[in-house]
């Protein structure tokens, strides 16, 4: 039952489509993560499966049942929304075995289960405190153990760190995983911070404009993405694309990009899959695969960042521009630098469309 899936699924507001036809599956026991800007519909997919919107077209499904006209109580869910909403006239504890008490469980099972949930977010301390006056990290953590003590076999959250400051969201990131595992949870994730979506989920499907663009593991999302949203989306930075014609040299196929030169040339198999009649291609390399090459692109370097432990160089000519990382404070010449992108994570995208050119 706690296997997701969704079928031509389709929303509309009046004249307005926020989810054009999906497809999507989600495992028993998956972290599945919805990902994209702010009205890609992520949200109203949520929304839909959760029982709180009502598809115009299509079918959801929870293992084989159909849950046309299930209502949200009765699809066995959990639900933590951005804002946290919790009862502030209750203590932590009461807050926490809310939903227990209101089931019925014996005295002793709700007890037992309200305190490993606090000591299991790092809120034993706090069980009989009042929640008026805890801090928005202490409400929103309470918000998820409120719905988690019901180990629901789907859990669902829109946005639940988004209110919270950066260091409490690094902390929440691996708790969150960890209470997915422990409870063996079906756990879908919407989010528009893609470190988030990275480093939790099992698998993301990323959206834009109500079109689901690609469906993948992290590493398949970053290492190979369907086309230019997902390659410009999904990386910090993101991946560098350069508009560019294709030139045959004496060394290969390459692609001419104007200002910022001819790049060396393509892998054999992507020049292959590059020949099929097109001249014009987006050229894409992420910042972090280069290398200094001195027969690679020669490009003035606009301004270097050095965040921590990466260095993020700006480079580029005729307002074109392209970035590179390098782990630490790199000693590279002040004024030209030579890099090449690593062979192997070039990727090439149609000029017209914007979707990715397999190799052949």
């Amino acid at each position: 039952m706690s296997a997701i899936r969704l079928e031509n699924l389709v929303k509309r507001f009046g004249s307005f489509t926020a989810l054009k036809p999906t497809n999507l599956a989600i495992g028993d026991g998956e972290f599945m993560a919805l990902l994209g800007p702010s009205g890609c519909g992520k949200s109203t997919t949520m929304n839909m499966i959760a029982g709180m919107e009502e598809p115009s077209e299509g079918r959801i499904l929870f293992g084989e049942r159909d849950m046309a006209g299930v209502p949200m109580g009765r699809r066995g869910v959990g639900f933590v929304f951005q804002n946290y909403a919790i009862f502030t006239h209750m203590s932590v504890r009461r807050n926490l075995d809310y939903g227990l008490r209101m089931s019925g469980r014996p005295a002793a099972e709700v007890r037992r289960r309200t305190e490993a949930m606090a000591d299991l977010l790092g809120l034993g301390d706090l069980l009989d405190r009042p929640t008026a006056g805890l801090s928005v990290n202490i409400l929103q953590r309470i918000a998820i153990g409120r719905s988690a003590i019901m180990e629901p076999a789907i859990f669902l959250l829109d946005e639940p760190l988004s209110n919270v400051d950066a260091a409490f969201r690094a902390v929440m990131r691996t708790e969150l995983k960890s209470l997915q595992r422990q409870f063996r949870q079906t756990m879908v994730y919407v989010t528009h911070d893609q470190l988030e979506a990275m480093t939790m989920a099992d698998r993301i499907a990323v959206m834009d404009h109500g079109v689901l663009q690609q469906v993948g593991t992290p590493l398949e999302v970053y290492n190979a993405p369907a086309n230019t949203f997902v390659a410009r989306f999904i990386g910090s930075p993101g991946m560098n694309l350069c508009a560019g014609r294709l030139a045959q040299t004496d060394r290969g196929l390459a692609v001419d990009l104007g200002a910022l030169g001819l790049t060396p040339p393509l892998p054999p198999a992507l020049a292959a899959a590059a020949r099929n009649g097109r001249s014009e291609v987006i050229y894409g390399f992420r910042p972090e695969a280069v290398h200094p090459d001195p027969a690679g692109l020669r490009l003035p370097l606009i301004v270097a960042e050095r965040i921590g432990a990466r260095t993020i160089l700006h480079l580029g000519r005729g307002g074109d521009t392209v970035r590179a990382v390098f782990q630490g404070n790199p000693d590279l010449p002040a004024d030209e630098i030579a890099l090449a992108p690593d062979p192997a994570a070039v990727r090439l995208f149609d000029a017209a469309t914007g979707a990715a050119i397999a190799e052949a």
